[in-house]
């Protein structure tokens, strides 16, 4: 039956079969968000009997197929070719047919596991070849912050190109690990997805929540009942990455501590813990006390920057550009006038630093 319904939607595009293809019931989507296949292969939906089928699958496959992908509807022995934006399933269409032809070569997660392996075969690359996970180490914190710069950059076209770049990277730690017999990719995909699956009771179970902060509760017991099942003698902030960004680290040290309760009842508490921390920045009698003071603070300011729902580390690195783009100026400035920055009074500089304010740099 299938390959007679196949065989007839062909003879009726008059095209040739596709050499490999992905059958598919239109209703099997009827509760999917994106295209469960890989789409670099063509696909075929079947018993399309519906506007609300038809209406669905067009907006699960426009999360990953551009709005004039061309597209074949198969109805009553007759076809219409179409963009896919403007695709239209008359509600009197009975067991209509859509052919998808493929989104083109290298669109999938699969073709890219593919090159990745193919890099790392006998006839792949040389570098690739000798990469381990230690040698790759670098390189995967490296691509991590090039990513969040990409995001702080607001640039859509770089964080698509630096989220490329970190895939690559943990594509690659997968690949190595599977020719060492110690896991691969889809062991990788099926542990993250059974974690998403099991944190989110709300979502894919019977647990009711309230809100954020119930979320963000409930995820604590969980982590904390996951680390009791393994035996594993760890406590609560153990799980932060000690390689974490001090800022970052602090914020998600405290946010642990307070989902489950040690916390300031209000902000006065932690606004009051920064004045005290800089009085006792005043009163530091040596260099040692002095730096465990500066610290202290900015742990406390981190702790402001948490009960106000601000990324502390995010915060600072806008800061850190602000400062970077209007001492910039200040430079351009001195330049003009061709002198050097350093012949500049601090007065100077002024004038040049409250310019670039005013031009909100």
């Amino acid at each position: 039956m299938g390959f007679t319904l196949v065989s007839s939607v062909f003879d009726t595009l008059q095209i040739a079969p596709a050499s490999k293809l992905v059958l598919l019931e239109a209703g099997t989507l009827a509760a999917a968000h994106v295209p469960p296949y890989p789409p670099d292969m063509p696909v075929l939906f079947t018993h399309i009997n519906s506007q609300a089928i038809a209406s669905h699958l067009k907006i699960v496959l426009l999360t990953t197929y551009p709005k004039t992908h061309e597209v074949f509807l198969v109805a009553g022995g007759n076809s219409m070719t179409t963009q896919l934006e403007a695709l239209d399933v008359k509600e009197n269409s009975t067991d209509a047919c859509l052919y998808v032809p493929s989104l083109g070569e290298g669109t999938s997660f699969e073709s890219f596991a593919e090159i990745v392996a193919h890099l790392r075969a006998p006839n792949g690359c040389p570098w690739d070849r000798e990469q381990t996970h230690e040698s790759l180490r670098k390189h995967l914190l490296e691509e991590s912050y090039e990513a969040i710069t990409a995001i702080d950059s607001g640039d859509f076209a770089d964080m698509r190109e630096e989220f490329g770049d970190l895939l690559l990277q943990i594509v690659l730690h997968a690949q190595i690990a599977n020719e060492e017999s110690q896991f691969n990719i889809n062991q990788v995909i099926q542990g993250i997805h059974s974690k998403i699956v099991r944190r989110h009771p709300h979502v894919f179970g019977d647990v009711e929540l309230d809100g954020v902060q119930g979320v963000l509760v409930n995820w604590e017991k969980l982590k904390e009942k996951e680390r009791s099942d393994k035996k594993v003698e760890k406590g609560l902030l153990d799980g932060v990455p000690a390689a974490l960004p001090a800022l970052s680290q602090a914020q998600e040290y405290q946010d642990r501590a307070a989902r489950v309760g040690f916390d300031w009842p209000e902000i006065e508490g932690v606004l009051d813990k920064v004045r005290e921390e800089i009085e006792e920045i005043k009163n530091a009698e040596s260099d040692f006390e002095l730096a465990a003071e500066i610290g202290d603070l900015f742990f406390a300011l981190v702790n402001v920057a948490r009960w106000k729902a601000v990324d502390a580390e995010s915060a600072l690195r806008g800061t850190n550009l602000k400062f970077k783009k209007r001492f910039a100026y200040v430079e351009q400035g001195a330049k003009r006038q061709e002198r050097n920055l350093s012949e500049l009074s601090l007065e100077e500089m002024d004038v040049f630093w409250n310019d670039a304010k005013k031009r909100e740099l």
